[in-house]
C-alpha cells in the first residue's frame, strides 16, 4: 500500500503514521507538512518519504505523488473555532480552495481519496443523533462567521460525492466527532483561545490559569479517544472488499457524552489525581461567546453521532470510556512536560 498524507504532522496524521509504521511494515508513506514536532524521528523512517513544505506552495510535487500512490489523505485544515471568527477567509482558502485542487488531481489520476469531513457540517441540526444519510445540515446566519468552516467542509463533501456519483472518483468521507488524545495540540505553549476544547482546558490547567466556560457550559459533546479513531481509519484505508467506497461515516462515541462544564471538571480532577503533577489553583469562570470569541461566534447545544453505519460498514465500535480517555491524555502530556516548566 502506498499512501500520501498531507498534514502529516497534525493530530490525526501523526497518530496515524505512528500506527502504520509500527503495525504495517510493508506500507509506504509519502508525507508533507510545514512542521515535524509531532512526528519526531518518524520522518527518517525507511518507509516514509517526508517533504517539509506548505501544501499551497507544493502543487507540482503533490500532483506527481498523487499519480504514484494508492490512496490520498488530505488532512490539512484550519480546525480551531477562534480562527473561524478571526480569519474566516483563511479558513475558506485552505479548507476548501486548497483541498479542491487535491480532489481534482485524484479525479484526474483515478486515485482513491479518503477525506476528513467534520461533525460541524450538521451545524444546529435537531436530528439527534446525527445520521449520515438523513440528517439535515443547518447553519446560522451569514454574520455568524464561525459557520464558514462548516460550510467549507460541507461544500467539499458535496463536490467529492458528486464526482463519485458521476463515476469519476473512489472516495470515503469520514466525520470526526471530538477526537482527543496525545498530540492533539501543544498544551505547554501559551496558545490562548486558539486551541480545541480539551487541549485549551489542559493548557489552562498546566499554566495555572482559570478555565473559561463559554455560554454556560451546558453544551454537550461526545469525545472519542484517538486509538479508537485510528482503528476506524485503518479499516477505511484497508477497505476490505471495497466496504468503504462511496461511504460517509461518522466516527465518534455517543457513550462518551459530557457537557463542556463536566469536561472541565473532569480534567481538573484527573490532573489533580496524577502522581507526578503538583496541581495549581485553576478555577472555572464563565464568559459569553461574544466576550470570548467575538460577535461572529455561535454555538451548538448538542452534537451526538449515530455510529450504526461505522459498525455496519467497517465492523467498528469505540472501546475507550471517557475516564480512561482523559487519564491517558493527561498521562501523555505530563510525560512530555518541558523540564523548564515550573508548577
Amino acid at each position: 500500500m502506498k499512501i500520501l498524507i498531507l498534514g502529516a504532522n497534525g493530530f490525526i496524521g501523526s497518530n496515524l503514521i505512528e500506527y502504520i509504521v509500527n503495525n504495517r511494515p510493508d506500507w509506504r508513506i509519502t508525507a508533507l507538512d510545514i512542521a515535524t514536532d509531532k512526528l519526531g524521528d518518524l520522518i527518517s523512517h525507511k518507509n516514509i518519504g517526508f517533504l517539509k513544505a506548505d501544501m499551497r506552495e507544493s502543487r507540482a510535487w503533490i500532483e506527481d505523488q498523487i499519480k504514484q500512490v494508492d490512496v490520498v489523505l488530505p488532512l490539512v485544515a484550519i480546525a480551531t473555532p477562534a480562527t473561524y471568527v478571526s480569519n474566516p477567509i483563511a479558513v475558506f482558502e485552505l479548507d476548501f480552495e486548497a483541498n479542491l485542487a487535491i480532489v481534482r488531481d485524484c479525479v484526474k489520476y483515478k486515485t482513491r481519496l479518503i477525506f476528513p469531513s467534520t461533525s460541524e457540517v450538521y451545524g444546529m441540526s435537531g436530528d439527534l443523533p446525527y445520521d449520515e444519510e438523513e440528517s439535515r445540515l443547518v447553519t446560522g446566519p451569514i454574520h455568524k462567521q464561525r459557520w464558514i468552516y462548516s460550510c467549507s467542509k460541507q461544500m467539499m463533501d458535496r463536490v467529492i460525492y458528486a464526482y463519485g456519483a458521476r463515476g469519476d472518483l473512489r472516495f470515503t468521507l469520514f466525520r470526526p466527532f471530538n477526537w482527543m488524545g496525545p498530540k492533539l495540540d501543544n498544551v505547554w505553549s501559551n496558545k490562548g483561545t486558539s486551541s480545541r476544547v480539551v487541549s485549551q482546558f489542559l493548557s489552562d490547567i498546566f499554566h495555572d490559569r482559570d478555565i473559561t466556560i463559554v455560554g454556560g457550559g451546558g453544551q454537550r459533546r461526545c469525545f472519542l479517544y484517538i486509538d479508537d479513531a485510528i482503528d476506524a481509519m485503518m479499516r477505511i484505508i484497508e477497505n476490505k472488499d471495497g466496504c468503504a467506497d462511496g461511504q460517509i461515516i461518522n466516527i465518534g462515541c455517543p457513550k462518551n457524552e459530557l457537557s463542556i462544564r463536566q469536561l472541565a471538571e473532569k480534567l481538573i480532577a484527573t490532573v489533580r489525581a496524577h502522581p507526578n503533577y503538583a496541581m495549581g489553583k485553576t478555577h472555572i469562570h464563565d464568559a459569553t461567546a461574544d466576550q470570548y470569541y467575538g460577535k461572529g461566534y455561535q454555538d451548538v447545544d448538542r452534537r451526538v453521532p449515530s455510529i450504526k453505519k461505522a459498525w455496519q460498514v467497517l465492523g467498528w465500535e469505540p472501546k475507550t470510556g471517557i475516564d480512561d480517555a482523559l487519564r491517558k491524555t493527561v498521562d501523555y502530556y505530563i510525560g512530555i512536560k518541558p523540564v523548564s516548566h515550573s508548577v
